[in-house]
């Protein structure tokens, strides 16, 4: 029968262009493009194209836009080379939270809906302001990579620049490409992280973009890359099969959109029909199309992902980066949501290859191992 993947937030199969866009630097085109020769100036001009086509997506400059090997490395690096207190939200990824952590900064609480408590978040900037040494960067996602909240970016830079003039305004854009017009969000903030295989590009590569005027230490010092902003040899392959898949997002984002909301409002429709205690953690105006976050209470999410996968069903509890943790999510802590209920938690999310067939085998075989598992918990035979 094939499998049906509803993993799209952990990573989301490469787009077909972006495959072909590619093949070429594995291949013939393979020059390093800091050399001088003309092949090497070949790929060097491969990624000057490449810098264009992402900074017009991103709604940037050109020299802007900063290649780097992953979404974590762009969030470490914003979050790590300014000095000054560093300020996040409790729902962020731990590329953004565990390094705001380890130096002593400010977390702030969100809403049930995983938005960050303005009110909160302008006590915390006024203090640092009056009795420490300043802020020096905040850090709020764009969209919550578990649950698919869409933060109030207007809201957050508004207050930042009120109360924190002197701060880098950053946001993990990492789940929002195929989701929200960038273009909106660039002039917001200062910085702003990406990641390739979140959109159908390859792994290990993404972005950062820094505005200009902005000082930011580089993680990766060496060869000067970048401006010395990233040090190391381009994945030129890699670059151009981001840029060509960052496009193509961009170029069927409203189309997708509208198809994904009908397909997820129908998949948590019809599992809600079918089993009791359906709860939908993220109301369905607030978050991006591709997200059916639910919480399940009496089972355990590693059963059920167990089941799913022996049935070929592709799904995730939490993020990618925490699978095999048994403590339910950071994310739905920070909420306030009930532990029985984040226990049972299923994030399934979908992409630019998911279909109808896919929403209804998975109604089917979710739902029939939710009541299995419920049986078996309650003592009841199968």
């Amino acid at each position: 029968m094939g499998i049906t993947y509803l993993d799209h937030a952990a990573t989301t199969p490469m787009r077909p262009a972006a495959v072909d866009a590619m093949l070429p630097f594995l291949s013939d085109r393979f020059a390093n493009p800091s050399g001088s020769h003309r092949f090497a100036r070949d790929s060097r001009r491969a990624v000057d194209e490449a810098r264009d086509l992402v900074a017009e997506v991103l709604g940037v400059a050109p020299g802007e836009v900063v290649f780097t090997g992953c979404g974590t490395e762009s969030d470490n690096t914003a979050v790590a080379g300014v000095a000054g207190v560093a300020v996040c939200s409790a729902a962020e990824h731990h590329a953004v939270l565990h390094p705001i952590e380890h130096r002593g900064g400010r977390v702030v609480g969100v809403d049930p809906a995983g938005h960050i408590d303005l009110a909160r978040l302008a006590e915390v900037l006024t203090a640092e302001r009056s009795t420490g040494p300043g802020v020096g960067v905040v850090s709020v996602m764009a969209v919550n990579n578990e649950v698919g909240t869409i933060s109030d970016l207007v809201a957050v830079s508004r207050l930042v620049r009120e109360l924190a003039p002197g701060a880098l305004l950053h946001t993990d854009a990492v789940q929002a490409v195929s989701w929200l017009d960038l273009r909106a969000i660039a002039p917001l903030v200062d910085a702003m992280s990406f990641s390739a295989h979140k959109f159908g590009g390859p792994k290990g590569v993404g972005v950062l973009t820094v505005r200009d005027g902005v000082a930011l230490a580089p993680l990766i010092s060496g060869g000067g890359q970048e401006r010395d902003r990233r040090s190391g040899t381009h994945n030129v392959a890699g670059i151009v099969a981001l840029a060509t898949a960052l496009v193509e997002a961009d170029q069927v984002r409203d189309a997708e959109v509208a198809r994904l909301v009908a397909l997820r409002d129908r998949l948590v429709d019809e599992l809600s029909a079918a089993l009791d205690d359906v709860v939908e953690t993220v109301p369905r105006d607030r978050k991006v199309a591709g997200f059916a976050h639910v919480c399940l209470p009496g089972i355990e999410s590693e059963s059920l992902l167990y089941l799913l996968d022996e049935a070929d069903v592709c799904a995730s509890a939490a993020s990618a980066c925490a699978s095999g943790a048994m403590e339910p999510s950071h994310v739905l802590a920070a909420m306030g949501v009930d532990r029985r209920a984040a226990t049972g938690a299923l994030r399934m999310t979908l992409g630019h290859t998911t279909t109808e067939a896919d929403v209804d085998r998975a109604v089917d075989v979710v739902a029939s191992m939710v009541v299995r598992l419920r049986r078996s918990a309650s003592g009841a035979h199968p």
